[in-house]
Formats: C-alpha cells, sequence, structure tokens
C-alpha cells in the first residue's frame, strides 16, 4: 500500500548545538519501525555524543562536510559522498567545517531514543 508524506515532523536532537532533523519517514512521523528517512541540517561546530546503536546507518551528504568518527578510523564525507555504519558499532557524528552540513541519513530498523545508546 502507497504512503504520501505531506510533511516532515521536526525531531529533537542530541549535541552541543541546534541541529534540525526532519523526519519523513520512521517512528514520529509515519509510524514506520522498519526503517526511518529524515533530511539533517547541522550548524557549524555541531557534534553529538559518541552511540552504539541498533539500526545501520546510511548517509549522504548533500551540503558542507560530515565528520564520522569510528573505533577505528575516522572520515570525512563531503558533498555528494555517503558513509554507512553497521549496528552496534561506535559512532560519533559532527560537522566541525565553516559551512555546517545537510544530509539525508536511513535507518535500519527505524531510529529510536531506545535503541541509540548514546554515551554518557
Amino acid at each position: 500500500m502507497a504512503l504520501k508524506i505531506s510533511k516532515p515532523t521536526l525531531v529533537k536532537a542530541a549535541g552541543n548545538k541546534e541541529k534540525i532533523i526532519e523526519e519523513y519517514f520512521g517512528l514520529v512521523n509515519s509510524r514506520t519501525a522498519n526503517i526511518s528517512m529524515a533530511i539533517m541540517r547541522s550548524p557549524s561546530g555541531w557534534i553529538e555524543p559518541g552511540q552504539k546503536p541498533d539500526f545501520d546507518e546510511y548517509t549522504v551528504v548533500l551540503k558542507g562536510t560530515l565528520h564520522v568518527k569510528t573505533q577505528s578510523a575516522e572520515f570525512i564525507v563531503k558533498s555528494g559522498e555517503a558513509i554507512s555504519v553497521a549496528r552496534h558499532e561506535w559512532v560519533q557524528y559532527s560537522t566541525p567545517g565553516p559551512e555546517g552540513a545537510e544530509y539525508v541519513a536511513v535507518c535500519l530498523p527505524a531510529f529510536s531514543p531506545a535503541t541509540v545508546h548514546r554515551d554518557g
């Protein structure tokens, strides 16, 4: 069955600065548990706590630069590039560049505060 989404729902983000999350599909906007899809807009200098989520995350950067740190490596993901992080892998996202970043994040299964397992 088709499901049209007329508009996203704003979701509160974790981190040291205000970040805009517009969820199109997921537990909040569409009551979808198997996937979440959101557009993220992070300002310059934003950083979130590290996390070890129970979902796979796929990210496509539309504008700016996203810094992705895992226990074994660090990645700079620029506009037009993408990255995936497997569930149960510790990861920390940030946007240290002067332009911040705009990106699409897809989580399988859907993102949930109960399954993100943030540090601290």
